[in-house]
This record gives C-alpha cells, sequence and structure tokens, in this order.
C-alpha cells in the first residue's frame, strides 16, 4: 500500500516539475528566426543516445523548447495595445516559402467602393453593439437579436396618408423582402460586371439586334410585370404561349378513394372487352344521306355523257362532213356576230348549215329508194 502512494506522490511531484519548467532553453548554437512566418530553425545536431533510447520523447522535448524560443522572440519584438489586448508586431517574411496554388488576386471593388473611393468616402469605424432603450442592454446594430428592430414590435402605427385596412406588418415583411432581392441583384450585377459580361436588363434584350426568343422573353417578362402577373393583359396576333405558361397535367394521387380507382379501372376494361363499337346515329344518318347524293350524282352524269354520243348533234356533224368533202365547197361571208349573210364564216358555221341541209336531202332520197 505505501509503495502506491510513493508512486502516486513521485507521477504528482513530476508533473509539477514539468508545469513549472523554466522558460529559458539553452542550446550550444543559436536558431535562426523568421517571425514574419512564424519559422524557427534548428540547427544543432541530435543527440543519437537519447534518440535510440526514447524517439518519441525526445523528439517532443526538442519540439517544445524550439517553440518556447520561437515564443521568447517573438515578445522581444514592440509590442502595442489593441481593444485592450498586447499585441506583438511581426515584420514581413524572409524566408520564400512555396505554395500549392498561386497568390489569389485581389477582390475588384464594387460600383460603391469605386463610387466611394472616387469621392473621397472613407468607412467609418462602428461599434458592434448599441444601447436598446427599450430592452435596457446592449444589442447587435444588425442581424439576429439586432437592437431598435421595428419588427419586433406588436403595435405599429398607421400612417396619416395610408389606407386604415392595409396590414402593416405584410407591408413591412414586403418591404424587407424586397430590400433582400435588390441587394442579391446588386451582388450578382458585380460578379458580372467583374468577370467582364455584359449585365442583363430587367426583360430587356441588351444586343442591338436581338433574335425573336430574345424579344419573346422580353415581352414574356414585360406582361407579367404587372399587379396580376399577367393574368389580364391581352396577346398580340399570332403570339405563342411562352414555355411553362400552359395548361398542367393533372394526375391522380397515389393514395385515394379505392372506390373511385375499382369504377375507374372496370370502365377501361369493359371498354376494352366490349366488341360491339358504340353506334352513332346522327353521324351514320349523315353518312347515309352523303353516299345517296354521291350516286344520283354520278348517275346524272352518266345520263348527261349519252344524250351528248347519240344526240342529233353527232349524226348532223357526221353526215355533213362527206358533202363538204366530195364537192369541196367553201362558204365565205361574215359570222352570226356581222350579221351579213346567212351562212357563217369559217369551218365552223358554214359547212354546219350545209350539213344539216343535205342531211335531210340524203334521208328523203334513202327513204324512197
Amino acid at each position: 500500500m505505501a509503495t502506491q502512494l510513493d508512486a502516486l506522490l513521485a507521477q504528482a511531484e513530476a508533473a509539477e516539475e514539468e508545469a513549472k519548467r523554466s522558460v529559458t532553453v539553452e542550446k550550444p548554437l543559436e536558431l535562426h528566426f523568421d517571425p514574419g512566418n512564424l519559422l524557427a530553425i534548428d540547427t544543432n545536431p541530435l543527440n543519437e543516445t537519447e534518440f535510440r533510447l526514447d524517439r518519441e520523447g525526445y523528439l517532443k522535448n526538442t519540439a517544445r523548447d524550439n517553440a518556447q524560443l520561437l515564443i521568447n522572440h517573438i515578445w522581444s519584438l514592440p509590442t502595442e495595445s489593441v481593444d485592450g489586448v498586447v499585441v506583438a508586431q511581426l515584420p514581413e517574411g524572409k524566408t520564400p516559402i512555396p505554395r500549392e496554388k498561386p497568390v489569389p488576386k485581389a477582390k475588384p471593388l464594387t460600383r460603391w467602393e469605386q463610387f466611394a473611393k472616387l469621392k473621397g468616402i472613407k468607412n467609418r469605424k462602428k461599434s458592434m453593439k448599441v444601447w436598446d432603450e427599450q430592452l435596457k442592454e446592449w444589442r447587435p446594430c444588425w442581424g439576429y437579436k439586432r437592437a431598435n428592430d421595428k419588427e419586433r414590435d406588436w403595435l405599429v402605427e398607421v400612417p396619416d396618408n395610408a389606407d386604415p385596412y392595409e396590414d402593416q406588418f405584410a407591408k413591412l415583411k414586403s418591404a424587407k423582402k424586397e430590400r433582400v432581392a435588390r441587394n442579391e441583384f446588386n451582388r450578382l450585377r458585380n460578379i458580372a460586371r467583374n468577370n467582364k459580361l455584359k449585365v442583363p436588363g430587367v426583360g430587356l434584350p441588351t444586343k442591338d439586334d436581338p433574335s425573336k426568343q430574345e424579344l419573346g422573353t422580353a415581352l414574356s417578362l414585360a406582361k407579367r410585370a404587372t399587379a396580376s402577373i399577367g393574368k389580364f393583359q391581352e396577346s398580340l396576333p399570332k403570339e405563342k404561349k411562352p414555355r411553362g405558361t400552359g395548361k398542367r397535367r393533372k394526375f391522380e394521387p397515389l393514395i385515394g378513394d379505392f372506390l373511385h380507382e375499382k369504377e375507374r379501372q372496370l370502365g377501361i376494361l369493359s371498354k376494352i372487352s366490349n366488341k360491339e363499337p358504340k353506334l352513332d346515329v346522327t353521324k351514320a344518318v349523315n353518312k347515309h344521306v352523303l353516299e345517296e347524293e354521291q350516286e344520283a350524282a354520278t348517275e346524272k352524269e352518266k345520263r348527261g355523257g349519252k344524250r351528248k354520243k347519240g344526240g342529233k348533234s353527232e349524226r348532223r356533224s357526221k353526215a355533213g362532213v362527206k358533202p363538204n368533202a366530195r364537192h369541196g365547197h367553201k362558204r365565205k361571208g361574215k359570222g352570226k356576230d356581222g350579221g351579213k349573210g346567212k351562212v357563217g364564216q369559217g369551218r365552223g358555221a358554214g359547212p354546219r348549215r350545209m350539213a344539216s341541209a343535205r342531211g335531210k336531202a340524203g334521208k328523203g332520197r334513202r327513204g324512197k329508194k
């Protein structure tokens, strides 16, 4: 029992000695310091016997001594007080250290920073917290639980020129949303300008000769920029609706009325299994009437064609050709329109009259024979 107590006391004493270890460290050769990079280079040779006996312990002790020397050298530099804290002024680094990645470029100035630089406006340092008279405590200037927060008030005064039935809380929320959206738009515009991209306008194409698709997009945005989101805007002639503005398909819910689902499925099955098609009386009657009219029209055309082939005009023309061919008669005269002469001029009028006259004569002679 006594041996265990002695061991515990020895361990406690060793721990106290390690904690109270002196900050002064002695080295045969001085270290090379680069406080700008917080670097200390130890050129002293290693003790091989101690290193072989206890490698981990020897390396830890060496690292501890070198860190102590680096801290002692840093506190030997000039110091200053910042917000009640003593800070050492580090010089620039001397040792070139290779980097994995290139040095980041300086962040480009925003439009406000460029304007402030041009006009000589300088930012004033403000305290992070202000006194809140209502809560009687220090609160942050902005952000969560900020001081003098108007949205925290449960009562809002209605202005004289405002509608008394208007919701002032909803008005404050919408104003905050507009501010957030405007800040986000300005942030994206600064990014586009820094990357040398064309900043898109609000619904208007930035090109001098915009395409048809860009004009359509600008038109749709301008139409929707109303209080009703373009619900009552009239469409132009031959205007195509933009994509995504048509009717959306409605699907049945996955879990719903099983009785309605059963009736719908049975209706589909009855339509598929029923081979007899449904009879549309009106359509069938109209089709029958149309077929009858087409048949009557075709019969009428056939009858008219037979009359022309077997009529008197054809027989007269055939009979009248032969006398003209035999005797070679030629009648000259002006046509019927001229009014001179009974027989018309040309091949069409004269021979036709001759054919009609001689045709009758020929009939008579044949009849006598």
